[in-house]
């Protein structure tokens, strides 16, 4: 059996164990749908973040269902679940902890605050100052918080799924870049349609409140998570991931010599990184075992788009990074 015989039969057995792991994950998605009605992108991206290990921030008016969602994820998945109400007043140690004396012990001790959890719902992270934001940095990196001398690991997997609202400007705080950058995907949650917001209505409107079962273990997404890591991605898909991410920093060596004044700075390598797992989880929720350029420009705009630093010139003009996105990946051609 030669080179290309053996590939083709190792992405065959792969495709098998996909689809066979997949169909948990299927379950998961039609138990959350029996909460959140019709915004199956929302849905889908979360199932993106808790299977490639990255954060979610979800951003929407308010009354999207954005926190329910995250909840109803929470509660399918039997993993730890905290929630922060992030207001202007919130101090660090409300987030990570802090020590405290204890007159038992004549000693200080760590009191660990709800940062300790598998899923962490930051609720209006961008109500919260920046030395509030800032103490979520180490947590999303390295997975650990340190407090005093004492540097604690936070469980696996370790989930921040962030919402925040575009429209309040009055007693917000814009993320900071290093903050931005740590999201592995920025969903944009639009309004339902008018069936599915009938079908809101009609639910909410009633007592019937329909419980969440236990669809997946921890134990579960470990297992896909590690298959996930063997679905094929091609060596000229690694390239157009890699075009599209260096359009965005050098735009004139790509032709857009007009975008040149738009951008002041372009995303960084944790783009291509979060790309290129990105697609191959959605590769995964479509039963396949390697990676095609549809998933690459599906999530682009997702991983790209809190990545972009505009200049004046393109908030005066009304240009957004997602129209930088689009020109791009209709000009790059996928392979």
């Amino acid at each position: 059996m030669d080179k290309s015989d053996q590939q083709s039969e190792d992405i065959r057995l792969i495709n098998e164990n996909v689809k066979e792991r997949n169909r948990k994950f299927s379950k998961l998605r039609e138990e959350i749908n029996k909460v959140i009605i019709g915004q199956r992108y929302m849905v889908d991206t979360l199932l993106t973040g808790l299977l490639g290990n990255g954060h979610i921030l979800l951003e929407g008016v308010p009354g999207l269902a954005k926190t329910l969602a995250i909840k109803t994820l929470a509660d399918a998945v039997q993993g730890d679940f905290s929630r922060i109400q992030f207001t202007p007043d919130l101090l660090p140690a409300d987030v990570v902890g802090t020590l405290i004396y204890s007159v038992k012990d004549s000693n200080f001790i760590i009191k660990k605050g709800p940062i300790f959890a598998n899923f962490v719902l930051a609720d209006e992270i961008n109500r919260a100052p920046s030395k509030v934001q800032s103490a979520l940095l180490e947590a999303m990196q390295e997975k650990q918080v340190t407090i005093g001398e004492e540097t604690l690991f936070l469980p696996r997997p370790f989930l921040v799924l962030a919402t925040q609202n575009p429209i309040d400007q009055e007693g917000t705080y814009l993320l900071p870049e290093a903050q931005s950058d740590r999201f592995m995907l920025k969903c944009r949650v639009g309004y339902p349609d008018f069936e599915d917001e009938r079908k809101i209505m009609r639910m909410v409107s009633t007592s019937h409140r329909t419980k969440i079962s236990h669809i997946i273990t921890l134990e579960d997404i470990k297992n896909a998570k590690g298959l996930i890591g063997q679905i094929y991605l091609d060596e000229k898909l690694e390239k157009y991931i890699l075009d599209i991410v260096f359009a965005t920093r050098y735009p004139a060596d790509y032709g857009f010599t007009d975008m040149k004044g738009y951008i002041n700075y372009g995303a960084s390598p944790r783009a291509s990184i979060n790309l290129a797992i990105a697609s191959r989880v959605r590769a995964f929720l479509h039963d396949r075992a390697f990676v095609i350029p549809e998933d690459i420009k599906h999530l682009a705009k997702d991983v790209l788009r809190h990545r972009i630093g505009l200049s004046f010139q393109a908030e005066a003009e009304e240009v957004h990074p997602e129209e930088i996105v689009d020109r791009i990946i209709t000009k790059i051609q996928a392979p």
